[in-house]
């Protein structure tokens, strides 16, 4: 078996920030966002916790450029550090990086704000470095408390309110992956989706085994209806799930078929002159599973 490579060297070394040069210019719109005043916030009262990303120093010019931490190091810049803490890539290619970095999830800074607590930054200190209130931060801290790993794997790179947590801790390990699932696949991670998950499922899948108090605005009734329907959905998802893969090979077959079919001037004429309802569909595959539509296909070469 091939050994896999790490693509950054694992010590931190101090780099001189003047050596730093980043890789993409940041809106000036950025410098007046609330990102931007927590994590100079952040900075100020218990130091840089993330190091900067950057990559090897550059023979010619002796500096590194920055792939990752664009916003900190603008920051450092203000505060008037001189140096900072980088990891350095093994390799240069910065596109790697640039295309594939994304904000910080909501894991991931449960993570961070767990490592500065054990470094003895106290909850209090993190909450007004975040700039948020002490109960909030209490709830980031215990994030993954009573959260199963398969329904954490699902959400690691998803941003997401801290409060879903108290809801989905509710629910029993395999209907937790059940509500993650749906939520995730709908694109629809919020408390609200949370919370009507929760009142339809089933009492044996809840931990304390009886059901939450109803939803405002929805009766008995209601909450029973929902439960079937949600049931319902889940068997339609796991199908949808098994076959997805086949189904969008054979769309992207379709489409290509078409747009090679309607590519000669004779076929769309008869379409037009004969079958115009069947060229209106046609045209209609061809949009709604090309880049603009749907964001997963790239339009056929000119």
């Amino acid at each position: 078996m091939s050994e896999v490579s790490l693509g950054f060297i694992l010590e931190t070394m101090s780099v001189p920030i003047g050596q730093i040069l980043p890789s993409r210019k940041i809106p000036i719109e950025v410098t007046g966002s609330r990102k931007f005043k927590q994590i100079r916030a952040s900075i100020e009262e218990i130091g840089l916790i993330e190091p900067l990303s950057i990559t090897p120093k550059q023979k010619k010019s002796e500096h590194h450029l920055l792939l990752d931490g664009h916003v900190r190091l603008i920051v450092l810049k203000d505060l008037g550090y001189t140096e900072v803490s980088c990891l350095v890539a093994k390799d240069d290619e910065t596109y790697t990086y640039n295309s594939r970095i994304n904000r910080l999830s909501t894991i991931q800074e449960h993570f961070m704000i767990r490592r500065a607590i054990e470094r003895g930054v106290s909850k209090e200190r993190l909450a007004r470095a975040l700039s948020i209130d002490i109960s909030h931060m209490k709830k980031k801290i215990a994030l993954l408390d009573g959260i199963c790993p398969e329904a954490t794997d699902l959400l690691k790179d998803r941003q997401f309110s801290a409060n879903i947590s108290c809801v989905i801790r509710k629910m029993k390990p395999t209907r937790q992956v059940e509500c993650v699932e749906l939520m995730v696949s709908a694109d629809n991670v919020t408390v609200a989706y949370a919370e009507a998950l929760l009142v339809a499922t089933p009492t044996e899948m809840l931990v304390e085994g009886k059901k939450p108090e109803k939803l405002h605005g929805v009766t008995q009734e209601q909450m029973l209806r929902m439960e079937r329907e949600m049931a319902s959905l889940q068997g339609q998802y796991k199908m949808v799930e098994q076959t997805y893969g086949q189904d969008m090979l054979n769309l992207v077959l379709a489409r290509g078929y078409l747009v090679k079919l309607l590519e000669n001037k004779l076929v769309i004429k008869h379409l037009k002159q004969r079958q115009p309802e069947v060229l209106e569909q046609f045209q209609n595959i061809i949009e709604t599973t090309s880049l603009e539509g749907t964001g997963q296909f790239a339009q056929p070469s000119p």
